[in-house]
């Protein structure tokens, strides 16, 4: 009896964590809202996984050709082909994990936004057995069986991206890894047929999965249909009959499989020109829009919210990001007021404006010197130990969590309060770093005059212009030397904050490290928002340590401000010492 109540137990924690996982429904389009299976309006967070599948040069810090066809083959021609596939094995394995879907949900995304390269699920039409006949590859598909998994497990809806298809649907060739001496998308009748049985395909695994979030079925198409040769990536394409029909053809053929899920349509122009695409031939449609490098304000998406109101359907960015915290947050807060979901781009790279900072090695560095005709040609045994050791430095573990990042697209945008950047208790002779000023907005945390990188709205590359460490407007750069970092390129009104924590009352004498590049360099510091003490520069040029002497320090939380009255400094560390 006992046996057959616990069998009864598990059953019924079966059927209970079942109803649970199938609890949201499937995402579906209602009016201008995406809404799940209650009816309840969903406000997608997410984050592409891009570099995963598709590899774009930037991401690893390649110049010139950075189409991933092209990094492969320079691979090879300096450790094989053996060598190479065993390079991508190995980054397939270890870019995205269950680890890493884990810590997205942890971190507050609700969505993952999957950019698919075709070569993975099928083969391209030159290498086909017999033309105009599919062969179908199991890696592809089992990756996404595998992230899809995670996924549910997190209660997160996955969206499939098609960012590369067959042939290439655009004249910027890394986006969709095009080989611009074989056939495109678009002037190859195999490749378009190629493309909706992909999405046949994979509508015939998925079309009763509810946490598949929706298709994405073509990324980024960027060609001038009417007049290629001055308008080659279709920004001024006014019919986009082509674009159209293919994904017209692509709607039915998942139609015939798939009733359930969303499918999202992205203009051309990298996603925003639907000229003549409008209005949706499908019930259950979303228009995607990318958004970068742009003013945040209602009138940068304008376009798309006039959009959403004449058609009556929902709207998502389905990418963005590659900027400073500052426009990260200001970004967040202009979508979501408007009830735009949003997925962010990309998770990891070989850079700092992202979730994740994937690290380079020696080995590394001298591949990239060697293509960029800046050193010699790394031996193969250098070579293949650079790119496995980048391949292993892809896992979560490896990796910088940029908590300064996900503080902006997460907390910043509904909150003004601060936040320390590391847990700093004072006692005599600590240390805090310039560089470890505190989370926040800027105006709150910090006050930096340049912030973010608006160049396609005013020309201006803003932000930290060293690009390390940290993703706010404040410049900082790396001293190679001591592998250290420091605040640099200072301007008068500028200032930053750092909360701490003091062990004990009583009175500090602040050495604080710094250089003043320009001989009118002047600062003060205000402790606790009271008084402010002005702080007198030698007239040695150089690294110093200033003096700030009699600071009062209670136990408990204290706040610290240096405010930049004039000139152009380096800031290094701040040392407290207790005088006695």
């Amino acid at each position: 009896m006992a046996h057959l109540r616990l069998t009864s137990l598990i059953l019924l924690l079966i059927i209970m964590a079942c109803s649970q996982t199938r609890a949201q429904g499937f995402l579906h389009a209602s009016g201008k809202q995406i809404v799940n299976g209650k009816g309840q309006n969903v406000l997608l967070r997410g984050v592409g996984l891009g570099g995963w599948m598709l590899q774009e040069g930037y991401m690893l810090q390649v110049n010139g050709q950075g189409m991933q066809h092209s990094i492969k083959a320079r691979i090879d021609n300096l450790i094989g082909e053996d060598s190479t596939q065993a390079f991508y094995d190995t980054w397939l394995a270890n870019h995205t994990r269950r680890i890493d879907i884990d810590s997205m949900k942890a971190w507050g995304f609700n969505s993952v936004r999957l950019p698919m390269h075709f070569n993975l699920y099928t083969l391209p039409i030159d290498e086909e057995p017999e033309p105009g006949k599919q062969t179908w590859l199991d890696k592809g598909f089992r990756i996404t069986d595998s992230l899809l998994t995670w996924c549910k497990a997190n209660q997160m809806y996955l969206i499939l991206d098609l960012h590369a298809a067959p042939g290439g649907q655009g004249n910027d060739l890394n986006i969709s890894d095009r080989d611009p001496s074989k056939p495109s998308l678009w002037d190859s009748e195999a490749n378009r047929r190629k493309t909706i049985a992909l999405w046949k395909k994979l509508a015939e695994r998925y079309a009763n999965e509810p946490f598949i979030g929706g298709y994405d079925i073509l990324n980024e198409p960027n060609w001038g249909f009417q007049d290629l040769a001055n308008d080659k990536n279709g920004l001024k394409e006014t019919g986009n009959a082509p674009l159209k029909q293919l994904m017209i053809d692509i709607t039915n053929a998942i139609r015939e499989i798939d009733k359930n899920h969303l499918i999202i349509i992205e203009g051309n122009g990298w996603g925003n020109n639907y000229n003549g695409i409008l209005p949706t031939w499908d019930n259950n449609m979303v228009l995607s829009f990318h958004k970068y490098w742009n003013f945040n304000t209602t009138g940068s998406i304008q376009h798309i919210l006039d959009t959403r109101d004449k058609y009556n359907v929902p709207v998502w960015l389905g990418e963005t990001g590659e900027n400073s915290n500052v426009w990260f947050t200001e970004a967040v807060q202009l979508l979501e007021a408007n009830n735009i979901g949003w997925a962010w781009w990309p998770l990891k790279k070989l850079g700092n404006n992202n979730p994740m900072q994937v690290h380079s090695n020696k080995d590394y560095d001298k591949i990239l010197a060697f293509w960029s005709n800046k050193g010699p040609r790394p031996t193969a045994a250098e070579a293949y130990n650079g790119v496995m050791q980048l391949a292993t430095a892809l896992k979560l573990e490896n990796t910088t969590i940029k908590r300064d990042v996900l503080d902006a697209l997460f907390r910043q945008p509904f909150s003004q309060t601060t936040i320390p950047f590391k847990a700093n208790v004072i006692k005599s002779g600590a240390i805090i770093k310039a560089v470890d000023y505190d989370l926040g907005r800027n105006g709150v945390a910090y006050f930096d005059k340049d912030t973010a990188d608006y160049h396609v709205s005013n020309g201006n590359r803003g932000g930290n212009q060293g690009r390390t460490y940290r993703n706010d407007g404040v410049d900082i750069s790396a001293d190679p030397t001591t592998n250290s970092y420091y605040v640099n390129h200072t301007e008068a009104g500028e200032w930053l904050q750092y909360t701490f924590e003091v062990a004990k009352t009583g009175h500090y004498l602040i050495k604080l490290n710094c250089n003043p590049v320009k001989a009118d360099a002047k600062l003060s510091v205000r402790i606790n928002n009271k008084g402010t003490k002005e702080i007198a520069f030698p007239k040695a040029a150089g690294w110093q340590a200033l003096e700030i002497k009699d600071i009062e320090l209670k136990k408990g939380p204290n706040n610290l401000r240096i405010y930049i009255d004039a000139g152009d400094m380096s800031l290094g560390d701040m040392q407290f010492t207790e005088v006695k």
